[in-house]
This record gives C-alpha cells, sequence and structure tokens, in this order.
C-alpha cells in the first residue's frame, strides 16, 4: 500500500521550526484532500495544515506539545495506492527532500482525482488545490464562528476525543461539562499539567484564558472563582509552593529575541507629554453616530492612529531605519502602522500597509481587522513583517505611561496611557479656569542614531496637538 509520510513544511519568513499544538486527526480517521490535519504554531501565528492526500490516517508520527523542526515527518496517510508508485518526494524513505505543502502523489483511485475549476475551465492544480497554509485565510472548519473557542476533547458528552475531519462534533452541552478555550490556553494548561475542567473561565461566556490556567497553576487548589475574578499576581505568589517552569518558545522567544536585539542595538530616547484630549473623546462620540462607521469599532485609537500618519509626515526620521551594511539612513515612503496586540499567545504588532493613504473609514476597518485576526490567533507572519512605526496601548490595563521598547528596524514607538478625568487648567488671563478634562499621557521611544530630540519631541508635540484640537489635522 502507499504509505505517505507528510513533513512539516517550510512556512518561510526565516521560519525553522514550529510547536504541534493540536492533532485535529487520529489514526484510523478516513481523511481527504484539504482537510485539517493539525494545528501548529510558529514563532508568529496559529496555523493550520491541511492534507495533500487522501487516505486513511496509519501514524502520528510526533505529540501535541512537540517542537519540530522544518522538513521532520509529522503524519502518516495510507493512501490506497501501491507502494511501488508511491511519490518520491513524498513517500516512506526517510533521505526524502521536505515535500512541497501541496504534494500528491499519483493519481491512481478516485481519492487521488483533482477538483474541476468552477465553470468547467480544467483540473485544480495541485499548488492551487491545496492552498498556501501560510496566507492570510479564515481557518477551514475548525468551528461554527471562528472567534468562538473549542471545546476541550475530554469534554465531549461522551468523553471521547473531537471527531476528524469530515465526521460531526458533537453537540456542545449546556451546562456541567463543557470546558470552552481556545487553543493555545488548551496547550498552556496541558504544559503546566492544569486540568481545565476543575477552572471557571473568567472570560466572556465562561471561557477559559491564559490568566485562569496561569493562576490555576500557582494555587494549591484548583480555582473556584466567579467569572469576573482576576487574579492579584502578589496573592498568588504568596500561595506558590513550587517553582514552575514555562518553556521559552513560540511568541514568548519571539519576543524576548526580538526585545534584546532592539535593547542591544538602538539606542532608545523616551521623551513624554501630558495631553488634553477631550476634543478626541468628543470626535469618537461624533463618528460613532454616523452610518458610515456603523459596523465598526470606534475607539481613540482611531483618531491617535491617524494623528500619528499625519505627524510622522513632518517628522519622517521617526518613520525610517538604520541600514547599516551600507551606512545609510532609509527615509520610508509609506507608513506600516503596527499596533500592538495582547493575546492569549503573547504580544504580537500586526501592521496596517500604507497606513497614511487611507482615511478614516478604511483606517478603522483595518485597525478592526489586525486587533480581529490578532486575538483570533490568525496573524500571519507577512502581516507582521515590514513595519515602520508601532502604537501601544498599555492604558487598557489602567497604566498611566511607559518607556516602550522598538520593534528591531523600526525608528519609533508611541505609547498611550489610560485615558482618564483629571483637573485641567483651560483658558488664559482672566478666562483661566480649572475643569475636568479627559487626559492622558503620551510617551515616544525613538533610536536616537536616526533621530535627535528636536525630531522626537516635534512628532510628540504634533500628535498631542491633533488628539487636543482634531481640526488642526486640516493643517498637516
Amino acid at each position: 500500500m502507499g504509505l505517505q509520510k507528510f513533513r512539516l513544511p517550510d512556512p518561510g519568513e526565516g521560519l525553522v521550526e514550529a510547536d504541534i499544538v493540536t492533532w485535529r486527526v487520529a489514526v484510523g480517521d478516513q481523511i481527504g484532500i484539504n482537510d485539517i490535519l493539525v494545528e501548529v504554531e510558529t514563532s508568529k501565528s496559529l496555523v493550520e495544515l491541511p492534507s495533500p492526500y487522501a487516505g486513511t490516517v496509519t501514524e502520528l508520527l510526533v505529540n501535541e506539545g512537540d517542537t519540530v523542526d522544518v522538513g521532520t515527518p509529522i503524519v502518516s496517510i495510507d493512501d490506497g495506492v501501491g507502494g511501488a508508485q508511491a511519490s518520491p518526494s513524498s513517500g516512506n524513505g526517510e533521505d526524502a527532500q521536505v515535500p512541497n505543502l501541496v504534494g500528491y502523489g499519483p493519481r491512481t483511485g478516485t481519492a487521488k482525482r483533482r477538483p474541476r475549476r468552477a465553470g468547467g475551465e480544467g483540473p485544480v492544480e495541485a499548488h492551487e488545490q491545496v492552498a498556501d497554509t501560510f496566507s492570510v485565510q479564515a481557518p477551514v472548519s475548525r468551528r461554527a464562528d471562528d472567534r468562538e473557542p473549542l471545546l476541550a476533547e475530554r469534554d465531549t458528552p461522551t468523553g471521547a476525543p473531537l471527531p476528524g475531519p469530515g465526521k460531526a462534533a458533537p453537540a456542545p452541552i449546556p451546562s456541567g461539562g463543557a470546558v470552552l478555550a481556545k487553543p493555545p490556553v488548551r496547550k498552556l494548561a496541558k504544559d503546566l499539567g492544569v486540568d481545565l475542567a476543575t477552572l471557571a473561565g473568567s472570560g466572556p461566556g465562561g471561557v477559559i484564558t491564559r490568566e485562569d490556567v496561569t493562576a490555576a497553576n500557582m494555587r494549591a487548589e484548583p480555582l473556584e472563582a466567579p467569572a469576573t475574578m482576576r487574579a492579584e499576581p502578589v496573592e498568588v505568589r504568596q500561595e506558590l509552593r513550587e517553582d514552575v517552569r514555562i518553556p521559552i518558545k513560540g511568541v514568548r522567544k519571539s519576543t524576548a529575541d526580538a526585545m534584546v536585539r532592539s535593547a542591544f542595538t538602538a539606542p532608545h530616547v523616551t521623551v513624554w507629554l501630558d495631553c488634553d484630549v477631550t476634543g478626541t473623546m468628543q470626535l469618537v462620540e461624533r463618528l460613532r453616530a454616523r452610518r458610515e462607521f456603523a459596523d465598526l469599532r470606534i475607539s481613540p485609537l482611531l483618531v491617535i492612529a491617524k494623528a500619528v500618519c499625519l505627524a510622522l509626515g513632518r517628522t519622517p526620521e521617526l518613520n525610517s531605519f538604520w541600514d547599516e551594511p551600507t551606512q545609510h539612513i532609509v527615509l520610508k515612503k509609506s507608513i506600516n502602522l503596527g499596533i500592538a496586540t495582547a493575546t492569549a499567545r503573547g504580544l504580537l504588532v500586526p501592521n496596517i500597509k500604507g497606513a497614511e493613504a487611507l482615511g478614516l473609514t478604511q483606517l478603522a476597518a483595518a485597525l478592526n481587522e489586525a486587533v480581529a485576526v490578532a486575538r483570533d490567533g490568525r496573524t500571519q507572519p507577512a502581516q507582521m513583517a515590514g513595519g515602520t512605526f508601532t502604537i501601544t496601548n498599555i492604558g487598557v490595563f489602567g497604566v498611566d505611561a511607559g518607556a516602550p521598547i522598538l520593534n528591531p528596524g523600526e525608528s519609533g514607538i508611541l505609547c498611550v496611557g489610560q485615558i482618564a478625568r483629571k483637573p485641567w487648567v483651560i483658558g488664559a488671563g482672566a478666562e483661566e479656569r480649572i475643569e475636568p478634562r479627559w487626559v492622558t499621557t503620551l510617551s515616544v521611544s525613538f533610536d536616537h542614531r536616526l533621530a535627535d530630540g528636536a525630531q522626537g519631541s516635534t512628532f510628540l508635540a504634533d500628535v498631542a496637538a491633533i488628539l487636543n484640537d482634531p481640526a488642526l489635522a486640516l493643517l498637516f
């Protein structure tokens, strides 16, 4: 029989390994071409790998949680074809080269027949049938709503694992047993030995979050808490009875490498400014009432992003990079605006390409999409490559200000603190008075090789001026 070994494909973007997060098939499952085999996590994204073969799964060659090098066989599939006809590039030989993600093997038998194009324009080629796994696309047949978490395997009504591709998933239990957790959270729980069934989820709808798992791991007893509970770091550390070792891999490893590289390569300078953003808050309310923004989530981040793009037009040094080999400072013609996003997998920074050319509605849609995709764990490497400037909003955590570290290769990063009501002096002379206003602290870190204090300070003052009076944007 034709035994095909599917090898971990090369994801590109300089990545050489991936972690096995969740197997979607089991030994004995019948699968078809394009059925999802496994979900893997690279240092930049969660990716579902489709099968280039149809047949029977005979062996899972690696376990969930394993870190696997590109080119390593991860699953064996019997395609029902005579062994002598097996594809040399993806067959049984251990010396075979890493196959293309879309390799097919022989076409003998109905299981291997190529599908026809819509409209009868001929067969779909292999490289078109199995789409580039690392392209931007929603997960295939993962769940009805790919923003909702999966049921943990042991939490099906019968206690059986989730079914393989093409099989009907068991209906979730309305109450009393179903555990809701996203794949990265389930993987973390597995690594730490935490039983998800013992946790009360603090996320929307009872979803178990990374914080729930971490808190439970640090406690002597299983967490039994209301859905709104958030563990206090000091409290849980006092109850910690033994050291906890967390593997350094995935996004955490990538973030650590990037931060060390940035901190020890670019000389950072940070400047700060308190800003009255009452005008921005009023504009946000007006935008929310307009039909153009009816289907979009509008927040002060939209106005901040636009202000950054306008201010960078006057101080291009903060939208540049240091080209060491050629000894040039390169001023970028476009702004690829990064949005630092806290996710269950860690910090991700997708960027919006050509942000300076977008109108407010387009920019709002791009921001919504970038954040939603990142939080769903679907951000692809290409969406995080080529950034030129980043915004990080630590105000959502109730923090007033910070001194952020640059993304490697970028020249600036703006940090936005919480926007809160504070007493503020307005007016002048006899009209001077104190009023409660919406106030935030802005700080910008920049690479001192690329810009001096004058450019960094000018940029920050311009952003603050626009946020204070958005009408000033007409002057830029």
